[in-house]
């Protein structure tokens, strides 16, 4: 069995710490998630496809959360390994959104500057937001070239450009798209919602 497929049980939970009270509470109201309810069955983690990479399985990251463990939770590598394909939601006998969860924590550690690894994760998703802002779909050639220039990889995936835009899988111009102001739009809308 590999080293992130191990079962998650209480006693995998970090012992003689006292997390904050108000973190649970906090995270269930943003997330609108009943985290409470999880009893740590682990279907979750068992049909999780990145578990293998993952420092904390998904039920870890609930009982922590369960805990107060703030720190520990937004400082772990899973939050941000999330693929979000909501395997471990159709999992869960208590209906637990869990992507939401992971989305709450991945909000609130770029909120608190906590983000500590892997550090590509929270560049590549702020990137992606600011290009679909800028042109109301993906463009490739700017995501690309932002995210190898923020996150220091400068000719990273450059060899592979010339083919790609032969065979015209990226293209040099951004997209047209008719309604990019409605898309900005509710992206101002989604920033005020997380404001409140």
């Amino acid at each position: 069995m590999s080293e992130g497929l191990k079962m998650s049980n209480a006693a995998d939970t970090p012992k003689h710490k006292t997390g904050d009270p108000d973190f649970l509470d906090e995270v269930e109201a943003r997330s609108r998630t009943d985290v409470r309810s999880c009893y740590q069955c682990g279907k979750c983690s068992a049909g999780c496809p990145v578990a293998y990479a993952m420092d904390l399985l998904p039920s870890q990251v609930m009982r922590l959360c369960q805990l107060g463990l703030k720190d520990e939770v937004l400082s772990s590598s899973t939050i941000w390994l999330c693929a979000s394909c909501e395997t471990c939601a159709t999992r869960c006998p208590r209906e637990i959104d869990i992507v939401s969860v992971m989305d709450t924590l991945r909000q609130w550690a770029c909120r608190e500057d906590c983000v500590q690894q892997p550090r590509e994760v929270p560049i590549f998703v702020n990137t992606f937001m600011k290009n679909l802002k800028w042109f109301g779909r993906l463009y490739e050639a700017a995501l690309v070239g932002l995210y190898n220039l923020k996150s220091g990889h400068l000719t990273k995936d450059m060899d592979k450009a010339p083919e790609m835009l032969l065979k015209g899988r990226i293209s040099l111009m951004p997209p047209k798209v008719k309604g990019r102001d409605e898309v900005r739009n509710v992206m101002k809308r989604v920033k005020e919602i997380e404001r409140e």
